[in-house]
């Protein structure tokens, strides 16, 4: 096995903030009830991933720290799996493949099977499905309905069920995050 560090590649940072800039840009979105590019989530995310590296260190902190920031760009641009793999590699492809929705499937069944993919990856691609959903789980879009709230909240609770040995840290966060969030559930 090899050793566990917390220190990640700046110049790769770099480049996947580019990419993830330039992908999501292109899609003109910005986050829900917010004039924010979409690219603030990104970054959001992985900032959650850096401060999990400071304490609790993994075998390869740039992969989850590039995965953060290009966590989206399958599910939500017109990203290819194979210009993602050409960039930026096939385990960095593969732990993107993960944390993306598989639209073929019942909606029903997307999240499982994207918490499946998850766990069959190295425990830092199930570190920025923690953080994803620790940056998510902020005040919801207004046009949500409480049932809709509560499913996410829901959601949330697998999440962290299913992903919690990944960080110990990531975990308490998100555990704080999901109690937080039971006034939205009550609205």
């Amino acid at each position: 096995m090899s050793a566990l560090r917390t220190t990640w590649s700046v110049t790769d940072y770099r480049r996947a903030l580019r990419f993830a800039a330039d992908a999501h840009g292109r899609t003109g979105v910005c986050i829900q009830d917010s004039s924010l590019p979409y690219v603030v989530h990104v970054v959001e995310v992985a900032a959650e991933v850096i401060a999990s590296l400071a304490v609790e260190p993994v075998a390869d902190p740039t992969l989850a720290v590039v995965c953060a920031l290009l966590h989206d760009t399958l599910e939500d641009t017109d990203v290819t799996d194979d210009a993602l793999r050409d960039a930026f590699g096939d385990a960095v492809a593969r732990g993107v493949r993960a944390l993306s929705k598989d639209a073929s499937l019942a909606k029903s069944q997307q999240m499982s099977d994207s918490l499946d993919r998850i766990l069959a990856c190295p425990p830092e691609i199930a570190r920025v499905k923690l953080a994803d959903r620790i940056v998510n789980l902020s005040p919801p879009p207004s046009a949500w309905s409480t049932d809709k709230i509560r499913a996410y909240q829901s959601q949330a609770r697998d999440i962290a069920a299913r992903l919690r040995d990944a960080s110990p840290l990531l975990y308490a966060r998100l555990s704080e995050k999901i109690e937080a969030y039971e006034p939205f559930c009550e609205r």
